[in-house]
């Protein structure tokens, strides 16, 4: 029987048929599922954080460019705050300077407060998800296990098919001795 790769996604079944975890038997409704399908078994959420039973295999790329993407944003955000700021100190500069221009960079003071108010919302709402990992490495003793179990499988469907073949076993003499 060939091997499969030790690389196995997370999947989710539908709430209502949980089945049994491999390793601790509560129901679950998590599934570990190796390339092609060649192997998959339902496995807690818990024992997917375990180091112990396996590893999260994260792209390194994927984990760059976002790092990458939050750190232009936080730039981004710091440049207008800044920018923001020299505004409103230019406008408090130029209203001690003249009585008629601080009514007015009053009424703009308003109008800004406004519509930082309504920036911040805007900012807020991409709520930070902690994305799980979708691909995991067994350990190697669980990965092992996994494989035994496969092949005791497939032993066993060929012995059931051995001893249907007719052909198996003698057949009795039909001549004299």
């Amino acid at each position: 029987m060939a091997s499969f790769a030790n690389i196995y996604t997370h999947r989710k079944v539908a709430d209502t048929s949980p089945k049994a975890c491999e390793i601790c038997y509560k129901p679950s409704t998590s599934v570990l599922v190796a390339p092609e399908n060649k192997d998959f078994f339902y496995v807690c959420l818990a024992h997917l954080k375990d180091k112990g039973f396996c590893n999260a295999i994260v792209d390194e790329a994927v984990v760059a460019a976002k790092r990458k993407k939050e750190m232009e944003a936080e730039v981004e955000r710091v440049k207008q705050e800044f920018e923001e700021k020299q505004k409103k100190k230019e406008e408090r500069d130029s209203a001690k300077d003249k009585d008629k221009e601080k009514d007015k960079s009053g009424e703009e003071k308003r109008g800004e407060k406004k519509t930082t108010e309504k920036k911040k919302p805007e900012d807020a709402t991409p709520a930070v998800v902690d994305e799980e990992p979708r691909v995991f490495a067994l350990q190697k003793t669980f990965f092992q296990q996994r494989i035994d179990k496969k092949r005791n499988a497939e032993i066993a469907r060929r012995s059931r098919e051995r001893l249907q073949n007719p052909n198996l076993f003698p057949q009795v003499p039909k001549g004299f001795p």
